[in-house]
Formats: C-alpha cells, structure tokens, sequence
C-alpha cells in the first residue's frame, strides 16, 4: 500500500506500479500504460481528496496477465461523474485528461464516488506467451 498525502507520492506509486508490470513481464508499452493511468489517478487523489492510498494486486494466471491498482481517497467524492469522465472537463484548472485519459490507457476502470470518497480500479490484462 502506498500513501498517497504529497506530490512526491505519486511519484512513489508511478514507479511501483512500473515496477510491477516489469517484474510481470508486460512489454514496456504495457510499463508505461500502467504506470501513467496509476500516476493521473494518484495525481487526482492527492490534489482533489485526502487520505489517499494505491494498492497493487497481481491477479494474473498461467493464461494472462493481470495487474491490478486500486487508487482511493476520503475527499469530498466527485459530484457529477459523467461530467468528470469527459475530455477536456476540469474543476482544477487543468487540461482535464486525468480520468479519460485514464480510462483509454487501461483495459479494465471502475470509478465510484460519494461524499464519503472516491475509489478507482483499473486493471491491464494482457495474454501470456507461450
């Protein structure tokens, strides 16, 4: 588990969740996917809520690989999430490509929302070689 309370975090949890798909023997397009949607979530987390933690989970089998961050927090919960999930909207004054932008890098991403915080799941799967 990782915290997730300072920038410096988020540059924690993006070099673990790379770590993670190298050690998995994921290609390095693969790496890079991972760990950017790990690094907009925990990013997200860290400016918007508090108390924030990504966890990793290796649900692989002998058939495919399957990694799996969970990134929560205790913030406020994003009001309107289909607003949030779209291109270019921001309450932050960013580009607002962090959710999205997210969701596109990944092949699994489950976002759920309420006052009492915010948790979002994503997964890369990926067949193993023979």
């Amino acid at each position: 588990m990782h915290e997730l309370r300072v920038g410096d975090d988020v540059l924690r949890a993006r070099v673990a969740a790379r770590e993670l798909a190298r050690a998995d023997g994921l290609g390095v397009m693969d790496q890079t996917r991972f760990a950017t949607a790990v690094s907009e979530l925990a990013r997200n987390a860290v400016r918007y809520g508090r108390d924030g933690r990504c966890t990793f989970s290796d649900l692989g089998d002998a058939r495919q690989h399957r990694l799996q961050a969970q990134v929560s927090d205790q913030g406020p919960g994003i009001a309107d999430l289909a607003l949030a999930m779209q291109d270019g909207y921001s309450t932050g004054g960013s580009l607002g490509a962090g959710l999205p932008g997210a969701r596109r890098l990944v092949d699994v991403f489950d976002i759920r929302s309420s006052p009492a915080g915010t948790v979002v799941t994503v997964q890369i799967v990926r067949p193993r070689r023979p």
